[in-house]
């Protein structure tokens, strides 16, 4: 079962990307003051991908007070900050190319009609300061809105 509310998040490492490098970082290295957000997608160059990527800044995720958001997927270093770069997004994602952070998570799953090719569900998890689950979502398909609202609730809580 993913993490739930109460569970410490699993530890990481994996390469962070900014648009324009990437390193290795654990999750312990990143993060705000008050916690952090994790969103576990499928892959930067979707459809999907590229409109809540959007959402998420028109909505203000980069510029929570004290709380970090972080995007975690199934590409390579390269073609995340290309997307970045596309977007000129404000974020940082992980790189998750052979899908442990997810498996970690225990949310990896093969993709229909994808001839063995695994993903992560789509969910969310916010970290508080410690790194212990405040809120946690999944989704049951591959088009199901984030609960946007749920989480800053969440974000807001910390």
């Amino acid at each position: 079962m993913p993490p739930s509310v109460g569970d410490d998040a699993p530890a990481f490492e994996a390469l962070c990307c900014d648009g324009e490098t990437f390193r290795p970082r654990s999750l312990a290295d990143v993060g705000g003051e008050r916690g952090t957000v994790l969103i576990f997608d499928g892959f930067v160059f979707s459809a999907i991908a590229s409109n809540w990527w959007r959402r998420y800044e028109t909505a203000g995720w980069d510029a929570f007070d004290g709380v970090e958001a972080y995007g975690i997927v199934r590409d390579g270093p390269y073609s995340i900050n290309e997307f970045l770069r596309q977007l000129d997004s404000p974020f940082s994602i992980f790189s998750d190319l052979d899908g442990t952070v997810a498996e970690t998570y225990e949310l990896l799953v093969e993709r229909d009609g994808m001839a063995g090719t695994k993903t992560a569900r789509r969910a969310v998890f916010v970290l508080d300061a410690d790194g212990t689950v405040a809120y946690a979502w999944e989704a049951d398909d591959w088009i199901s809105p984030i609960p946007v609202e749920d989480v800053e609730t969440a974000v807001g809580s910390l």
